[in-house]
């Protein structure tokens, strides 16, 4: 490496690592049985979804007794309020609420009521409570336009 430049050593560096990654025993990248895997093993025969089944069916046969069904989520109290007014006092929506706050309360409340960020069980509710919501803010909202010209 002396007396040579310094491109002349980083090429120098860059080919003794790749010969020393070659020299290296290569293991093979196993990512997990894979559909098309299976498919092969089981014989050309067999199609993609065959494959699948056998799968499907060898895992229940291993794993199934292991597996204990999950309880579903207890409901947050806040989807359990459906009425109107305690929707209203929730949002705290005032006569001082301009068009800007009255969308960062539109967002704040469907970040925690939006129907797709609540269990598949609850969404009924949240959707309740997110159309309640709308429809009190887009109220407020025409009102604070009237009050607050743009």
């Amino acid at each position: 490496m002396f007396g040579q430049s310094a491109f002349q050593s980083v090429l120098e560096r860059l080919r003794t690592q790749a010969e020393a990654r070659s020299a290296a025993p290569q293991s093979p990248r196993v990512r997990g049985l894979q559909s098309v895997f299976a498919a092969h093993t089981l014989g050309a025969a067999h199609t993609l979804n065959t494959a699948r089944a056998h799968i499907q069916s060898a895992y229940r046969a291993c794993c199934e007794d292991s597996i204990e069904p999950a309880a579903p989520p207890v409901m947050p109290a806040h989807l359990t309020q459906l009425d109107p007014r305690e929707i209203a006092a929730e949002l705290a929506i005032g006569f001082h609420d301009t068009p800007q706050s009255l969308g960062l309360k539109r967002r704040a409340f469907a970040r925690i009521n939006h129907p797709d960020r609540v269990h598949s069980d609850y969404r009924d509710n949240a959707t309740r409570r997110m159309m309640v919501a709308n429809m009190l803010i887009d109220r407020a909202l025409s009102e604070a336009r009237t009050r607050f010209p743009v």
